[in-house]
């Protein structure tokens, strides 16, 4: 992939470009979905529900998991299309097929950095401050494209012998929302389950940014959990770059 570095930053760049191509409002939708969803988890979590804030203002509570979450369904939802769509280029020329799945994760990137400047805007309006706990921050952006990685590159392989895949995906995505604390802190789950929900591997991410953007105070992280989501992470990972490189030889062929 590095010697063909080139064309993955042309193919990425051209991926942000078509992004939010033919619509009315262009990339202002990168706004407006995480906006939404804070408004509406901020009502039924925050207002109706009443669940623990910790401190920090429901909606920045939600909008920090919201970060994680926007980026890992954005690059999920990509790469795991990313070979169907880009099957003429496949069968025409040879390059690194990782490059196709791994430059669509750019932009979630994009989306990622606009809605953290709306989160930075957020924490203006509340006076919320920052802690030194956000220099970790990217290590949790690195374990976020990890977390994405690992199975975009299982599901986009599968997905070239197997299209009933490009169902699975926005399943995942929607169920995943709320299974995931995004609309709540991972604490509220009964500590006998904590560990077991922590196989979910968003968990550790989503903990962990939170913890970075608001601080040990009002957000901690369960570590027992957290590093058995580091090891679902790594291990889809290792799963999806193994599958991948095992089929790709035949992808031109059978798409």
């Amino acid at each position: 992939m590095f010697e063909y570095r080139e064309l993955f930053f042309f193919l990425a760049w051209r991926d942000v470009l078509v992004r939010y191509k033919q619509t009315v409002i262009g990339i202002a939708w990168a706004v407006v979905r995480p906006l939404l969803t804070m408004a509406v988890f901020t009502v039924i979590f925050g207002r109706v529900a009443k669940l623990p804030d910790g401190g920090v203002p429901y909606p920045i509570l939600i909008f920090s998991a919201l970060l994680p979450w926007q980026f890992f369904a954005t690059a999920l939802s990509e790469s795991s299309n990313s070979l169907i769509i880009n099957a003429n280029l496949i069968s025409k020329v040879y390059f690194p097929r990782m490059i196709l799945p791994t430059a669509t994760i750019i932009v979630a990137l994009v989306d990622f950095a606009i809605s953290f400047g709306i989160l930075a805007v957020m924490m203006v309006i509340y006076h919320y401050p920052l802690s030194i706990s956000i220099l970790s921050l990217p290590l949790f952006v690195i374990l976020a494209f990890l977390a994405a990685w690992g199975p975009g590159l299982l599901i986009t392989a599968l997905n070239v012998k197997y299209r009933d895949f490009r169902y699975v995906v926005p399943f995942i995505v929607q169920m995943g929302l709320y299974i995931s604390p995004v609309g709540f802190r991972s604490d509220v789950v009964p500590e006998q389950w904590r560990l077991l929900y922590s196989l979910n591997p968003m968990v550790g991410v989503i903990d962990g940014f939170r913890w970075a953007i608001c601080g040990r105070e009002a957000a901690s992280v369960y570590l027992p959990g957290f590093a058995l989501s580091l090891v679902t992470v790594i291990t889809l990972l290792c799963l999806g770059i193994a599958y991948f490189r095992k089929t790709e030889r035949g992808f031109a062929d059978v798409i």
